[in-house]
């Protein structure tokens, strides 16, 4: 996306926490759109809130982005679903068509009405997808397929509408895009020099940089099964 495209928001989502799914664990997953103008501040939209804030949520993931674009494929893939009738499916804030993965890059700042957000990690699908499709596979289906959408940290508070445009304003690490940081997390898992570059990488989320540099020292890729499996009984459940 070249710097100063502007691109319309398909959808402003924001939601409570309610229970999700047959395990009923207290999520804010399904959100809903809003028709009118809402304050954006470091720790995400008003209105909009977690079930599990220790591990969503804050100022690192404030805001999640996922591309309407998707959801055609997913349709061709999983079948006709209520939830891919319109945005919100994935718990996204934002939706939008005609960026994905492999434009947006890590430190990515776009103006979106008065405030001003910066590409801080890509999402890192978790069970409770599952629970929200009714399908045990559907985190790692995500996660496969590198269309996980991403996160932004908030730089400047302001007030956010439907109706707004979503600006580049200033590019950041271009030659590290959300897709080519994913490729690294979950396909070629254990090149050293990228996750040499990827621990330190200034405008990604210190999560992720730490992630990468415990695989680096550890030289292992980690076991995912606790964030991608559901919990086979509440007692597990986060």
């Amino acid at each position: 996306m070249p710097q100063n495209q502007s691109i319309p928001l398909l959808g402003l989502l924001v939601g409570s926490v309610r229970p999700l799914g047959k395990k009923a664990p207290p999520s804010g997953i399904a959100k809903s759109p809003v028709g009118f103008p809402v304050l954006l501040r470091c720790n995400g939209l008003a209105g909009d809130a977690q079930g599990d804030t220790l591990r969503h949520g804050g100022p690192e993931k404030a805001v999640h982005h996922y591309p309407f674009d998707h959801y055609v494929k997913w349709t061709s893939e999983i079948g006709p679903d209520v939830l891919l009738g319109q945005p919100g499916a994935f718990g996204e804030n934002l939706s939008t068509s005609g960026l994905t993965e492999a434009d947006v890059a890590i430190g990515d700042i776009f103006r979106l009405g008065r405030a001003l957000i910066q590409v801080s990690q890509g999402r890192q699908p978790c069970w409770k997808l599952n629970e929200r499709f009714a399908d045990i596979r559907m985190a790692r289906r995500v996660q496969e397929s590198g269309r996980t959408g991403w996160y932004y940290r908030v730089l400047e508070d302001g007030l956010v509408a439907p109706d707004d445009l979503l600006t580049l304003v200033e590019r950041g690490h271009e030659d590290w895009t959300i897709r080519r940081v994913w490729h690294h997390f979950y396909v070629d898992t254990m090149n050293a020099d990228a996750l040499r570059q990827i621990a330190e990488l200034p405008a990604l989320a210190q999560g992720w940089r730490n992630h990468a540099a415990k695989r680096l020292a550890a030289k292992a890729v980690e076991d995912w099964s606790s964030r991608l499996d559901s919990p086979s009984s509440m007692n597990e459940i986060p």
